[in-house]
């Protein structure tokens, strides 16, 4: 029984090994093409080679030589190209009911990161990105997924487009860093505690307490212009600095004293209080307001107010 198991499983390397091989010699003769600059001709090769793939449920050859084709084809800058190649990848993802893996998104995120910033298809490549990450779950794509994108937004001084990433990652830590940059770069000093400010209710719309936390304190201590604390120069910090532990105690009459007491802060921006309706309700048991705008409000295509709790993707 034993030999017959191993025998198998040596047939199946062997096929493995062989379909590599044949992957490998394709993508010499598609490099060749490329290099000598037949571009169009390659391009229409790779997706000629990827439906045949498909049909033949070789999801996996079929994914892998489309993102070393998209890589090629983006080491010669040729953009449209290489995110038509980008989309196959996804195709195959999708088709193949691939599981979510740290290396997939790791090659998700590569590719986001080569694209053309200002491109049409960087939009429609990130959003099935984020959709298929989400594993059908309905939420908003996978956490690891939306930091390595915040990473790469980041980098390209995106700041308000890597905060609704930071947001629905799990990096408290990576989300406050940027936003000292955000705030030392773009703000003005006065706005030092606002730029936290929205990132620690936001998280806390999210039910993300621990990333409140974190992007709390790593701002109030790497911030250059924050003294430090607590207590704060900022009665605004403050207000955050015990919101975040009436949050942990839960009681009602903390979360309505607080919201009382620091009204002439939380009225510098009136998304504050909509937030604070939201938060009353999720960890104080306060009831929805009847006509609560909080949904509509929250939207992504806003910079500042880029985050919803709606799980839909």
């Amino acid at each position: 029984m034993n030999g017959a198991v191993m025998s198998e499983q040596e047939s199946l390397k062997s096929s493995s090994a062989r379909n590599r091989g044949g992957v490998q010699r394709v993508e010499g003769k598609l490099r060749a093409s490329v290099e000598r600059g037949d571009y169009y001709e390659a391009h229409q090769m790779y997706r000629t080679l990827f439906f045949r793939y498909m049909s033949q449920s070789k999801h996996a050859e079929a994914r892998e030589l489309m993102y070393n084709g998209a890589l090629l084809f983006f080491s010669y800058n040729q953009q449209n190209s290489a995110a038509d190649l980008s989309m196959l990848v996804l195709e195959s993802l999708e088709k193949s009911g691939a599981k979510v893996d740290d290396e997939t998104l790791e090659h998700l995120a590569k590719l986001f990161s080569l694209m053309d910033p200002n491109s049409p298809e960087r939009v429609a490549f990130v959003s099935r990105a984020i959709k298929w990450s989400s594993g059908g779950s309905g939420k908003l794509g996978h956490p690891k997924l939306h930091q390595l994108l915040a990473l790469t937004l980041w980098k390209e001084q995106n700041y308000s487009e890597s905060r609704y990433h930071f947001l629905h990652s799990s990096d408290g830590e990576g989300c406050a860093q940027m936003l000292v940059e955000y705030s030392s770069a773009r703000g003005f000093h006065g706005e030092v505690d606002m730029f936290v400010a929205q990132a620690v209710l936001q998280f806390l719309c999210l039910k993300n307490k621990t990333s409140a936390l974190v992007v709390f304190t790593t701002y109030t201590q790497k911030h250059p212009s924050i003294e430090k604390g607590p207590p704060f120069v900022q009665p605004l910090l403050n207000f955050l600095w015990f919101l975040l532990l009436a949050v942990d105690g839960g009681k009602l009459t903390v979360f309505t004293v607080l919201c009382e007491q620091y009204q002439p802060s939380l009225k510098r921006d009136p998304m504050y209080n909509e937030y604070l309706d939201r938060i009353g309700q999720l960890f104080f048991g306060v009831p929805p307001k009847q006509s609560s705008s909080y949904g509509g409000l929250l939207g992504k295509k806003h910079p500042y107010h880029c985050v919803t709790t709606d799980h839909e993707s």
